[in-house]
């Protein structure tokens, strides 16, 4: 797995042999950032990365110049290696790593975001709810995107806060944004 952009282009991070992620792709990635590189200007976004896995894509933020990064990861092994690697990179002022259930975390988080990233296990129960979740919690900036990453099996074009997918492969990204109130 390596950095894809940013001040840290071309680092390499080394998962271990028994890693229990799904990295996402380079290749979605390069996608994915792309398309957010033509509305955002990195430098100073809050960002909240959900299902923090491997911590791929909190650093390809940091590495970008999000300002904070907070990394929700519910395994003890899992948030002490993005810690880890955190430090390593030199993220560790920038990259908040928070092990917790991803569902409670959205219950008592007071804080809000630019861009709220997701890339939950694609076997997850209640998969399918995540966009109502996120949104109602409350915690995206009004101008912000909540963006999913999902297998092709899903399709989120009904929702009302829906505004397009992206596919790379076979990664599919949803981008969600709060509701405009009339």
């Amino acid at each position: 797995m390596r950095i894809i952009g940013g001040r840290l282009k071309g680092k390499t991070i080394v998962l271990p042999r028994d890693y229990k992620a799904r990295p996402t792709t380079d290749f979605a990635k390069e996608g994915l950032f792309n398309v957010l590189n033509n509305e955002y200007d990195f430098d100073g976004l809050s960002v909240l990365d959900l299902f923090g896995g491997t911590g791929a894509i909190s650093y390809e933020f940091a590495s970008r110049g999000a300002s904070e990064v907070y990394c929700v990861e519910m395994s003890p092994a899992n948030s002490s290696f993005i810690r880890s690697e955190a430090g390593k990179l030199g993220l560790s002022a920038c990259i908040r790593v928070v092990r917790h259930n991803v569902f409670d975390f959205l219950g008592i988080c007071t804080k809000s975001f630019d861009l709220i990233f997701a890339d939950p296990p694609y076997a997850l129960d209640g998969l399918e709810t995540l966009p109502d979740k996120v949104l109602a919690a409350g915690i995206l900036k009004p101008d912000g995107y909540f963006i999913l990453e999902h297998p092709g099996t899903f399709s989120f074009a009904g929702h009302g806060a829906f505004v397009r997918e992206k596919k790379y492969g076979n990664v599919h990204f949803s981008f969600f944004a709060v509701e405009n109130e009339i």
